[in-house]
């Protein structure tokens, strides 16, 4: 660390001319949470957030079937007890109407909307070396002056808008999961396609499938799927969950994931295969994402990982009554869990259904949109609507979309060939200006709601030693910005995770460059680093 002071006088002149200590960009559950923190340490902060209302990713995505993959009782806030105790999870998964009132409900509880600015969008922030001090250009043209920036923009904020031919002749109804009508859509009896089988898509199908004339899905690669076994929340359990959240919680910061979902740690290949198959019977069984960590070496070595897969593979088998169905919607080109695992309420049952068929894009591609519908394999398809499940720019296109300048350097180029970060918290060449959850952070690894606090409490830790310091800028190394991109780049490679074209890769963007960009060490892991980095005294960071 290098600390360099500056005189009483000098230091009130320049904060005169900023309008916040900081400005925070967005307002989900990141955002929320960081201007209560911020407020309750004396730092004024203002949060700008593009739309009508908080709530982030649960704002924007209302698509049919919108569910988090986290259980509710995890998926939630746990830095205040009140707020643990008094708030009633009514499913085990809570849907996207149950989380946006949570969201809601957090907003009113703290009394956060009189220091967000809704519908309007950050579109630029340019650096003032000179005074240290970000100038915030806003979508009603207006700018604003703060000594940090915060960015709380999400790692799945950014929809990706494929450039179909013909896209704009279709004349039928055109909707994306990413921004799907508030008010809802009636697809009763209609003829509907659905583009993409990611998280989304599944949830949009299973959710459709059974009031919808027909429903065209159109695959280009398989997920896979395990079980939810969602259901209501006993109110004997979740008076359980309430006496036992301190333990919880303590449990879930500890571990890889976020969330404890209880590995083992054998290897599998030194497990009877009799056991390796009972302990996978277990957590299909049980559902949710913990089916992955069942062995320690699943996302390592390959013949475990194929145990796991082919496990999977079987049961969509079961399932799915036709073979060459069942075939098609059983993944064979990635490693499993290498790409985000999606959880499934229905999803491959729903193909049994009469009125539901299966268009793998890999054999029949997909050639242009028409007037009446989409060509696909040289047939034509008619549809009265059609869904487009086709995901995000993730974790980079929120931040590089943005005009971000800091002298004759942007981010957007700084970023051309991967995301260079320090800890996934700040880029070098970008003083004070921090990222929840940034790329080179666990981040989409793990439980957001977990990773999401502890970056906004090192952060909002970081800006109050800063104050008591008197110190006004913060700025990674260059060397320690390297040195951390290694490490994240060398800990991807030595997992079967850069095997699959995902988005984890930045593989679903044309033209992006594929780089593993999150920390797979795991949380507990990466607590450890950001921990010592601070108890060395802001390690790797230059304080001036």
């Amino acid at each position: 660390m290098t600390t360099t002071q500056t005189s009483p006088a000098q230091q009130e002149s320049t904060r005169a001319q900023t309008d916040y200590d900081a400005v925070i960009i967005g307002a989900g559950f990141s955002g929320m949470y960081q201007l209560h923190k911020l407020r309750g340490q004396g730092i004024s902060a203002h949060v700008y957030e593009a739309g009508d209302d908080v709530g982030g990713t649960w704002y924007w995505n209302r698509y049919p079937g919108a569910r988090c993959d986290i259980e509710s009782v995890h998926y939630s806030f746990s830095f205040d007890e009140d707020l643990q105790q008094e708030w009633n999870w009514s499913e085990r998964y809570a849907a996207q109407p149950e989380l946006l009132t949570y969201a809601q409900h957090i907003a009113e509880r703290y009394d956060l909307r009189r220091d967000i600015t809704f519908g309007t969008r950050v579109e630029g922030m340019d650096w003032d070396e000179d005074d240290a001090v970000w100038t915030v250009r806003l979508s009603d043209g207006s700018e604003v002056r703060s000594r940090f920036v915060i960015a709380a923009t999400g790692t799945l904020s950014k929809p990706q808008r494929p450039a179909f031919d013909g896209l704009e002749d279709f004349e039928g109804e055109l909707y994306y999961t990413s921004s799907f009508p508030h008010e809802g859509v009636d697809l009763s009896g209609k003829r509907v396609a659905v583009v993409g089988t990611g998280s989304s898509g599944l949830q949009t199908i299973t959710a459709i499938a059974p009031e919808v004339g027909t429903l065209t899905v159109f695959q280009r690669t398989p997920s896979f799927a395990v079980p939810a076994h969602n259901g209501p929340l006993p109110p004997e359990l979740l008076g359980d969950v309430k006496a036992r959240y301190d333990e919880i919680r303590a449990a879930d910061r500890a571990s890889r994931t976020g969330v404890d979902f209880e590995p083992r740690p054998e290897l599998l290949e030194e497990v009877p295969p009799d056991d390796v198959r009972a302990e996978f019977d277990k957590r299909w069984d049980n559902g949710g994402l913990g089916f992955s960590s069942g062995f320690a070496d699943v996302l390592i070595n390959p013949v475990a990982n194929d145990v796991a897969a082919e496990y999977v593979r079987e049961k969509i088998r079961e399932t799915v009554t036709d073979p060459e169905i069942a075939e098609k919607l059983s993944p064979r080109t990635y490693p499993i869990a290498s790409k985000r695992m999606c959880i499934d309420t229905g999803y491959y049952e729903t193909f049994n259904r009469d009125n539901v068929s299966l268009v793998d894009v890999h054999e029949n591609p997909i050639e242009r949109f028409t007037k009446k519908g989409i060509v696909a394999g040289g047939t034509e398809h008619e549809f009265d609507v059609v869904i487009l499940a086709t995901g995000f720019d993730a974790m980079t296109g929120a931040l590089t979309s943005m005009n971000i300048t800091a002298g004759d350097r942007s981010l957007s180029e700084e970023w051309v060939h991967g995301p260079h970060t320090y800890l996934g918290l700040m880029a070098e060449g970008f003083p004070n200006l921090f990222m929840i959850t940034g790329p080179g952070s666990p981040s989409v690894l793990t439980n957001m709601i977990t990773s999401i606090e502890y970056h906004v409490d090192w952060v909002s830790r970081a800006l109050t030693d800063l104050r008591e310091r008197d110190a006004q800028r913060i700025e990674p190394w260059p060397e320690a910005q390297d040195h951390w991109t290694h490490v994240v780049n060398d800990l991807g490679a030595l997992t079967l995770m850069p095997q699959a074209n995902s988005w984890y890769m930045g593989a679903n963007i044309p033209g992006k460059e594929r780089i593993f960009m999150p920390f797979v060490g795991g949380h507990a892991a990466y607590v450890q680093v950001a921990e010592g980095v601070v108890v060395a005294g802001y390690h790797g960071f230059e304080i001036s």
